[in-house]
């Protein structure tokens, strides 16, 4: 993996002008007097393409995104990074947990005995 040289401290939209989840954060640090977040994109080169991805500093952690994105879609990635830090910041809700795997086994056998279940 290699770091590309973008490192920011402040959002940069892209060409669709969305930085929603960045500008949330940049506020939310500016309210609470803490340093403007720092963005660094992350390339690694996947056969023929580039993945790029994305991780913030933001009160002393460095959060990475969950995902990584082709070239055209790197601002997606910022985002990425952005919203899971305002998740670790408590701002918005973290999604929830895989449910666990006894939870899916009795989803089956429920759907497996059904009253118009074939061969019954």
């Amino acid at each position: 993996m290699s770091l590309s040289s973008t490192t920011s401290q402040a959002s940069t939209p892209s060409a669709a002008g969305q930085s929603v989840k960045q500008d949330a954060l940049i506020s939310f640090c500016q309210r609470n007097g803490m340093r403007t977040p720092a963005w660094q994109v992350v390339s690694d080169r996947r056969g023929g393409r580039t993945a790029w991805s994305c991780t913030v500093q933001v009160a002393g952690q460095h959060i990475p995104a969950r995902y990584w994105y082709d070239g055209q879609y790197v601002n997606n990635a910022r985002e990425d990074a952005a919203e899971r830090a305002l998740q670790t910041l408590g701002q918005i809700p973290a999604p929830p947990g895989p449910q666990p795997t006894h939870y899916h086994q009795q989803q089956r056998a429920v759907y497996g005995a059904g009253a118009g279940a074939v061969g019954t």
